[in-house]
């Protein structure tokens, strides 16, 4: 009962789920860093965002400080599929047939609703000190969907015929029952919290380097769950399993003292322990199963420039997906009884490029625009096998202000948009219809696709010991 409350708080109050995200990757950590389009290698704003893409960068702050931050943000995915005419309507198979079928074809959306997302830190530094520390916990990581079962399919969920089913009508084959072959209804959580113990040293007053070794939770819950094998009614939902993960960050950081920085950082690939999940299949029968899923490297270079009333940030990472336990494999794994599951999801590795600019012209409050662009991990031909992780977001735009109460105290804010550019479409698969020249089962002139747009308002404040 303890665990299940623990994992609860943490889910409430640390899970992104499908945020504004570049992979299933956090742009930014506070208001600050996202008003900035997450940029913030060589362009350390505020704690949480040097805390968060650079530790050396955290030399550049001689003070105590602590800041919260917590935001409410809504997503919008819709999942649509559709099948050609003369498909055979019939329980356990997608195949030619049946002639004078008509083609089907239907959209869901979303129902999740809206999400918290907080992120704390703290550092401290002094004037005449080469040595910088700080702590964090910081939501890293996460995706989630909420689709449910569409119930216009020529079978219901015992695999008898519908008399109601309506192919005319909005009708979305992947939301189908499973005894229509569907996923029924489709939810996932996935949740990282990182928590980070940050040190930089300055070697120069100008140069200065940082680690930051890093303990991670994370939370998965599927379903259904296609990551274990099905029986003969289908594939099972799970209870939210967790994992640990440790992994570390490494920085360095250079101001010149005239205006022009550099920063480069390189947070290792986080080592999890396995997700052990319990499955509860249609039929109410039970079994374990297992899967590995890291968190990819990720490699920043940043570029800041700060003259009069302007700072300038601008970051480049490369994110690393395809040496990543449970990214870089994909594909059906059958076993000897014909059983298909999903390897893993098979993403590709992508550039992000943030940029973000701070105009400081008006006493006490500064403001901040940012943009954020990232390309899509997940290959055309499967997305079917990333429909429980939907939340790509190629376009993110933010606009973020301050209010400097006093010195010690300070007010940030941001408003955040994201989209997808359009969706990520594929073909459905099914492993019954794979051949030597068809290795992923695609049904021939099926569709599956989903987009998403994202929206988020957070707050932060700040407190400054001893000013």
């Amino acid at each position: 009962m303890k665990t299940k409350l623990i994992n609860l708080l943490l889910l409430l109050f640390f899970s992104p789920v499908a945020f504004s995200q570049a992979g299933h990757i956090m742009q930014g950590a506070g208001a600050v860093n996202m008003s900035m389009g997450g940029a913030s290698t060589a362009q350390p704003l505020d704690i949480s965002g040097a805390l968060h893409w650079n530790p050396a960068a955290i030399s550049a702050f001689n003070d105590k400080i602590i800041k919260l931050d917590v935001g409410l943000f809504f997503s919008s995915p819709e999942l649509s599929s559709g099948l050609p005419a003369n498909i055979l309507w019939q329980p356990g198979d997608f195949g030619p047939g049946s002639p004078g079928a008509p083609p089907v074809s239907g959209i869901t959306k979303d129902d999740r609703g809206m999400s918290p997302m907080p992120a704390l830190a703290m550092l401290w530094g002094k004037e005449d000190s080469k040595h910088t520390f700080g702590v964090s916990a910081f939501g890293i990581s996460g995706f989630g969907v909420t689709f449910p079962q569409d119930n216009n399919a020529p079978v219901d969920s015992q695999g008898n015929p519908n008399p109601n089913f309506n192919p005319i009508g909005n009708s979305n084959p992947i939301n189908y029952p499973q005894a229509a072959q569907g996923f029924g209804h489709i939810e996932s959580d996935y949740m990282l919290l990182q928590v980070g113990l940050s040190y930089a040293y300055e070697i120069t007053d100008k140069f200065s380097i940082g680690i930051q070794p890093n303990i991670d939770y994370a939370a998965l819950e599927l379903a259904p769950n296609p990551t274990a094998k099905p029986n003969m009614f289908g594939y099972p939902n799970t209870d939210s399993a967790t994992a640990i993960g440790f992994g570390a960050q490494f920085g360095v950081f250079y101001d010149s003292g005239l205006g022009l920085k550099l920063g480069a950082s390189y947070k290792t690939a986080q080592k999890f322990s396995e997700f052990e999940f319990d499955n509860t299949y249609p039929d109410n029968t039970t079994a374990k199963n297992k899967f590995q899923m890291d968190y990819p490297a990720i490699f920043s270079l940043g570029l800041g420039y700060s003259q009069g009333d302007i700072d300038l940030a601008l970051d480049f990472r490369r994110v690393d997906y395809e040496n990543t336990d449970g990214f870089a494999e994909t594909g059906w794994t059958i076993d000897q009884n014909m059983l298909p599951s999903v390897a893993g999801f098979g993403w590709e590795n992508i550039s992000i490029i943030s940029a973000g600019l701070q105009y400081k012209g008006i006493a006490k409050l500064p403001l901040r625009f940012g943009y954020t662009y990232s390309s899509n991990p997940i290959p055309e031909d499967i997305a079917f096998f990333n429909v429980p992780a939907t939340a790509i977001i190629k376009n993110a735009y933010q606009f973020g202000l301050s209010y400097k109460v006093n010195k010690t105290w300070n007010i940030d804010a941001v408003y955040h948009y994201g989209d997808s550019n359009g969706a990520t479409e594929g073909p459905l698969l099914n492993p019954r219809n794979i051949s030597s020249g068809n290795p992923t089962g695609a049904v021939s002139g099926s569709f599956v696709s989903y987009d998403m747009t994202t929206s988020m308002i957070q707050f932060g404040i700040s407190y400054t010991f001893n000013k």
